[in-house]
């Protein structure tokens, strides 16, 4: 795919009405998926796949069935686990504004680009995770697919701590993100974040991070405007991110994470990396053996800081998003650092609509674009086409990582793995296909595209012949427990927190450092 293409993938555009593109879902309960290459993590075989009722029956070389089921030859295609976005935000309030796609309309925008679950991130209400998680409960009753949440730590007090304790143990999530930028929105302190990461580990949460340094994009912010914002708008307006987040900043808050993490001894994961400086700091913490995962997300694979330079505002305010795309060059080092990754989104779409809002002021350019529909296709394209990876290792990265993103979460093997018993959450992938960008064939409210042949949803047919078979209520929460392969026996490493002598009543745990 050609560079221009590719970004196409990734661009924002004006509000497109797609409701005659979805039909009623499909009913069959008996499925049978014949003479495919079925394609797990580390394994694959020319196979028949059954299901019924949801769930994947049988995997043999060849199975008999009545003409009660329905038959879809996959003969010459890859057969493989729907894919797994670890990173969207839907329907999310966001600088003065809310991103464009509900869950009903992004996950049908999923469906037909071959993802089968996502994990949306929950946002307080007022400083409770209760309300908030109540508040998405509500918005996600529309769901056409399988989701779960992570939560979002905006603050912190003793009842955050319990209110995290409440989210583990009665609302099935198992993951926490703290933001080290968006000052004075949603940004925490170290001290906040460490007292974040200790109640991680004692629950056996994931605990996650947005790694920039908050102030000194801050104050990088205001310079900028101060200094730039009357002589060129556009220029400005298009640089946004490329002007008030140098690398050295992600890297920056991505060592210090780290090393806070470190020192509570609690894995931790980092979504959106986008730099080399940061996936360098993530692979010499692996090397030493800390249990730390890096998730580059599409648009950082696809693009580069280019198109933030287009004379166009509506073209390049498609692009921020923060942390920003990065200069040529970042990209192909995120590619070549797969190996021990996986790939999400970070879905966050805005129309030009929306983007617009900041055409005066850089500062109101709400950030984010999209990729949930894209996704498995970029990496397609951009991996194995060119053989970086094979095809087992693109059902790692999008589905399972060795069940990677469904085992982080800890719901592998019912989701990212065609065995027995595991959800039917499957794809036929063609690998001779090809497909034209179009604004008609996407199937968001974006004008990009995504295609492939077939996607079955809990059993369920809903993306065939380029058309989609989706309903609203028909997909499900998916509780996420404790304690994932990531916290096997990491108390036998030990950690710095636990050689300090204890503080004084009352005293944080890095007041009480400083006094040594």
């Amino acid at each position: 795919m050609a560079m221009g293409l590719m970004s196409q993938l990734l661009l924002l555009a004006s509000s497109l009405s797609r409701s005659n593109q979805f039909c009623d879902a499909g009913t069959s309960s008996k499925l049978l998926i014949k003479g495919g290459t079925v394609v797990n993590a580390h394994h694959q075989q020319v196979a028949d796949v059954y299901v019924e009722d949801g769930i994947i029956v049988s995997i043999k070389s060849t199975i008999m069935v009545g003409d009660e089921v329905t038959v879809i030859d996959a003969t010459g295609k890859f057969v493989m686990p729907g894919g797994t976005d670890p990173h969207t935000h839907l329907e999310f309030e966001f600088m003065g504004t809310e991103t464009v796609d509900g869950f009903f309309g992004g996950q049908a925008a999923a469906l037909a680009g071959g993802t089968t679950m996502h994990i949306d991130f929950v946002i307080p209400r007022k400083g409770s995770l209760t309300a908030g998680i109540e508040a998405y409960e509500k918005k996600a009753r529309k769901s056409c697919m399988d989701y779960g949440f992570h939560i979002a730590i905006t603050k912190w007090d003793e009842t955050m701590s319990r209110e995290m304790e409440l989210m583990v143990k009665e609302k099935g999530t198992n993951s926490f993100k703290f933001f080290m930028a968006y000052k004075g929105a949603l940004m925490i302190n170290d001290e906040f974040l460490l007292e974040g990461f200790k109640k991680c580990k004692s629950l056996g949460a994931l605990a996650m991070v947005h790694a920039e340094n908050g102030d000194a994009v801050d104050e990088g912010q205001k310079k900028n405007y101060r200094t730039w914002n009357n002589w060129y708008v556009i220029i400005l307006n298009t640089c946004y991110d490329f002007l008030c987040c140098v690398i050295l900043l992600e890297g920056e808050a991505t060592a210090r994470a780290i090393h806070l993490a470190d020192f509570v001894n609690t894995p931790l994961y980092v979504v959106h990396v986008m730099s080399i400086d940061a996936m360098e700091e993530i692979a010499k913490a692996r090397k030493s053996g800390q249990r730390v995962i890096g998730e580059p997300v599409a648009s950082g694979l696809a693009l580069d800081e280019s198109w933030l330079w287009h004379p166009d505002f509506e073209t390049a305010a498609k692009q921020v998003m923060s942390p920003p795309i990065r200069k040529r060059g970042h990209d192909k080092a995120l590619q070549a650092s797969l190996s021990t990754g996986l790939v999400g989104t970070d879905r966050c779409a805005f129309n030009s609509t929306q983007k617009a809002l900041g055409i005066d002021d850089f500062q109101k350019i709400p950030n984010g674009v999209n990729g949930i529909e894209e996704r498995m296709h970029l990496v397609w394209d951009i991996m194995v086409e060119s053989v970086q990876i094979s095809v087992t290792d693109y059902v790692r990265l999008t589905s399972t990582n060795g069940c990677q993103n469904a085992r982080i979460f800890n719901i592998c093997p019912r989701k990212g793995a065609i065995l027995p018993g595991s959800d039917a959450d499957i794809i036929i992938l063609n690998p001779n296909s090809s497909f034209e960008i179009t604004a008609k064939s996407h199937h968001s409210k974006l004008d990009t595209n995504g295609k492939v042949e077939v996607t079955i949803a809990g059993g369920r047919v809903v993306w065939e012949n380029n058309e989609l078979k989706v309903a609203h209520g028909t997909g499900r929460y998916i509780k996420m427990p404790p304690f994932s392969y990531l916290s096997d026996g990491i108390d036998k490493k030990g950690c710095l927190l636990s050689k300090l002598p204890p503080s004084p009543s009352g005293e944080s745990q890095i007041q009480h450092l400083k006094s040594f």
